[in-house]
């Protein structure tokens, strides 16, 4: 008996987004929503969609943005997968074309995530071909890692030698940077106070209030509608940049010798 290859699958770009306004974004000078891209990067014919509640509590108001923003794009299958994960919910992701990891409190939600098996169901799923959206919480789940809140007795040496230290969650891990979203008011304190952290050494992304950013196959990095921050730690100092729209941004290792140092 002979069998048939198994198909190549198309790993698609990663979306992250600062909130839920490029959900509804009509892009200047053109007849369609900026959704009309995103639905382009999806299979043709029906496709389903996931949201992912977890960091909000499964809140019934967020998925119904979710649900007008599926309406745009013209996908009618779509469902919210509860934290408790029952089988259903589980079918049903294992199958999603799209997955959208809604916003809220980012280490709550990746801790639901872990316990009920659904960060490895979206990671393989990933890999399978599935395009991933994260909003707020959902961007910083999808890259690097988030800080806790760990109360000071939980801290170890090292964090009381550097106050400034964090104590990190690691995430997905699938797009290479610490993602920071609409701290721009800040100046982008909470992600610079994480990327300081001794256990990391990698650059952080910081998407603005109506920013997005899409994470290409290719290790490129798109930014969308506003420019985003570029941080970098080289050699103890703190160097930002900026990277705007229309720019093909390369990885980490390229990005970080171009960067600009700041004044802080």
């Amino acid at each position: 008996m002979t069998h048939e290859p198994a198909p190549e699958r198309e790993i698609r770009p990663i979306v992250c987004l600062a909130d839920s306004q490029l959900l509804f974004w009509q892009v200047p000078d053109r007849e369609e929503p900026w959704l009309a891209s995103i639905r382009r990067l999806l299979p043709d014919g029906e496709v389903s969609a996931a949201y992912l509640g977890a960091s909000n509590g499964d809140d019934p108001a967020f998925y119904s943005i979710f649900s007008a923003a599926m309406e745009t794009m013209g996908i009618d299958d779509h469902r919210m997968i509860r934290s408790t994960f029952p089988e259903e919910d589980r079918a049903f992701l294992e199958q999603a074309d799209l997955i959208l990891l809604a916003g809220g409190d980012p280490v709550r939600g990746w801790r639901v995530f872990e316990q009920s098996g659904i960060r490895d169901v979206i990671s393989r799923r990933y890999f399978e071909g599935a395009l991933l959206v994260g909003v707020s919480a959902g961007a910083i789940q999808l890259g690097w890692a988030a800080a806790t809140d760990a109360p000071p007795a939980h801290r170890g040496t090292e964090s009381e030698e550097n106050p400034e230290a964090e104590e990190v969650e690691l995430t997905f891990r699938l797009v290479p940077a610490v993602i920071g979203a609409h701290e721009e008011a800040d100046d982008w304190q909470n992600l610079q106070r994480l990327l300081r952290s001794s256990a990391l050494s990698i650059r952080g992304l910081g998407i603005p209030s109506g920013g997005g950013l899409l994470y290409h196959p290719d290790g490129t990095v798109e930014p969308v509608r506003r420019p985003l921050q570029e941080i970098v730690i080289d050699e103890g100092e703190l160097r930002q940049s900026l990277l705007f729209p229309g720019d093909s941004v390369p990885d980490e290792a390229e990005a970080s010798t171009n960067a600009v140092p700041t004044v802080h």
